[in-house]
């Protein structure tokens, strides 16, 4: 029996499309896939950061409808220290402030009124205050689902700590608190809640027991990215970090690379080289690149970039949920060091598939290891993207979220 073609409203804090970092691609992964078979409607909010007119494009190409709604308050520099600063004598944290557009409500409210929708699924739960469950007069309203992404409040408890000055620190210890309450709330609103690792439903579960949970992992178009016949192979030398800059757990990562990793391989290998690539990087960043580093900024295409790598880092001290430059580095067959947190929620088997190191020797010496052994680099690449063909394929994780929608709109229209 062909399962039922479900409504879909997918609702954003940002734009999912064209994908250029990891919260976009996930979004941009699983409803391309879910939009095969069923309907989709995708409403978000859009910034300076985004060109509008190229993410409707992008977007239309396998939605049904799409509706972009102005964020005036998501701009940086002076504006975002104002809101923080407002925020400070809010019951709300920073980023309920931020996402809070008064145009974003009365969109949904046209939307939800007008067109019966079997599911709205919230991104984050940034926007999970705002009014979803409307539907026109006679029709059942959505069920509601949250893919979690992360535990953001855990996040933001992690970065705390870190803040350059003592202000810093204390703005930080406030507003993940209020994150926290906040984040709890929308995980006991909804009629279920996905995420992206076992590790984050055990803390998911820790905060609301009865949760209806899934596992909904980070995963890579293992068609676009893959090894091809007209790539440059490894050359031996290269050793190639990719993310968004601009986020702190990766600035945190690349600093500590830079900082405490990488003179140790240059010191051993000297004609080694390191190549950053990944939009904004910071000024701080750029300080860190002494001799046979590269900070490159944003690719349209990474392939060429990670197939002349020999091992592909991922030094992260900071994070939750998954990585998705694991998963995409595994299905283009390259060798990967990363430390303990950096793998977490991937099932992936140290020394047959990726190599764990958490302190800078043996991060370096891991390294050094794959520099010099490009026969062992190129088994744990196959290893790895079998693996990622295996289990971390956008479909395979679009069938499963597809199931879970299918499951808990069965509960609400069983009898009874």
């Amino acid at each position: 029996m062909t399962p039922r073609r479900l409504r879909i409203l997918c609702l954003s804090q940002l734009p999912p499309s064209p994908p250029g970092f990891g919260a976009q691609a996930r979004i941009h992964g699983l409803m391309t896939q879910v939009a095969k078979r069923h309907d989709i409607t995708a409403v978000a909010l859009v910034d300076e950061e985004f060109d509008a007119s190229e993410c409707e494009r992008a977007m239309r190409e396998y939605c049904s409808d799409v509706a972009l709604v102005e964020n005036p308050g998501g701009r940086g520099g002076a504006a975002k220290r104002a809101l923080q600063v407002r925020s400070l004598a809010s019951l709300h944290s920073f980023e309920r402030l931020l996402y809070s557009v008064p145009g974003l409500q009365e969109t949904l409210d046209r939307i939800l009124c007008n067109e019966p929708f079997d599911v709205v699924m919230v991104e984050f739960h940034y926007l999970a205050h705002y009014r979803l469950r409307q539907s026109p007069p006679g029709s059942q309203a959505p069920v509601l689902v949250l893919d979690t992404h992360e535990i953001a409040y855990d996040l933001a408890r992690q970065m705390s700590g870190s803040g350059s000055s003592l202000a810093r620190r204390l703005y930080g210890s406030l507003n993940w608190r209020k994150l926290r309450d906040e984040e709890r709330a929308a995980f006991r609103a909804a009629d279920g809640l996905c995420v992206c690792s076992l590790a984050d439903e055990g803390r998911l579960l820790a905060d609301v027991p009865s949760a209806r949970t899934v596992v909904i992992p980070n995963a890579a178009d293992v068609e676009y990215l893959q090894p091809r016949p007209s790539d440059p192979p490894p050359d031996g030398r290269t050793v190639v970090f990719f993310g968004h800059l601009s986020t702190f757990p990766n600035v945190d990562g690349v600093s500590f690379f830079l900082r405490d990793i990488w003179p140790r391989i240059a010191a051993a290998r000297p004609g080694a080289r390191c190549r950053i690539i990944g939009a904004r990087p910071p000024s701080a960043l750029r300080e860190l690149a002494g001799p046979g580093v590269e900070i490159v900024g944003f690719v349209d295409d990474l392939r060429p970039d990670l197939a002349v790598a020999t091992a592909i880092v991922v030094p992260l001290r900071v994070g939750s949920g998954t990585r998705l430059k694991i998963v995409e580095g595994m299905a283009m067959g390259k060798a990967i060091v990363s430390t303990t947190l950096g793998a977490e929620g991937i099932d992936a088997v140290p020394d047959r598939d990726i190599l764990i190191a958490d302190d800078p020797a043996s991060f370096a010496a891991s390294v050094i290891r794959l520099l010099d052994a490009p026969a062992l680099a190129e088994k744990l690449g196959r290893s790895a993207r079998q693996l990622a063909v295996d289990h971390y394929s956008w479909n395979a994780a679009a069938v499963a979220l597809e199931a879970f929608l299918l499951r808990i709109l069965a509960t609400r229209d069983a009898p009874g």
